[in-house]
């Protein structure tokens, strides 16, 4: 109980000496002292942070896109390509370090695409956006298409 109640202090007082002291006790395979109930959800909030992270991302992409293609501010045509350039660019790398979750990709693309509509309409009323997304929604297209050339 002693041993329980110190783990977890250690957890809520000093995070990174947690995470210092749970991989030693890791390496060292002392299974016996390890904060188990954190430490799983450490893991489950690393797996949750990346799938945050590609929605965010694929938030702005789709969000410049709609831009790039339908408001005509040629001013205002370079910096959202850059932000395009840099999501693409972000995403890639995610996906290299965890190509799992191309898997993740179609299950959340409605939502973000609904929120991403709902809010380049609310900001730029003026102009006239698709209701649906009028490409391929495959990873592929996502990161390498032109679509206003």
């Amino acid at each position: 109980m002693t041993q329980t109640i110190t783990r977890k202090f250690l957890y809520e007082s000093d995070y990174l000496l947690w995470t210092q002291e749970t991989i030693a006790k890791l390496k060292a395979r002392d299974f016996d002292h390890i904060d188990f109930e954190n430490l799983i959800e450490e893991i489950e909030d690393l797996g949750r942070s990346y799938r945050d992270e590609l929605e965010s991302r694929l938030d702005v992409l789709l969000s410049h896109i709609l831009k790039r293609l339908y408001v005509p501010l040629p001013n205002d045509y370079n910096g959202w390509e850059r932000t395009i350039r840099e999501q693409r660019k972000q995403i890639r790398r995610r996906l290299e370090k965890s190509p799992s979750l191309k898997n993740y990709l179609p299950e959340i693309f409605d939502k973000i695409w609904q929120d991403v509509i709902k809010e380049v309409r609310e900001d730029y009323p003026q102009y006239d956006f698709p209701d649906l997304w009028q490409f391929d929604r495959d990873i592929d297209t996502l990161l390498n298409g032109n679509f206003w050339s």
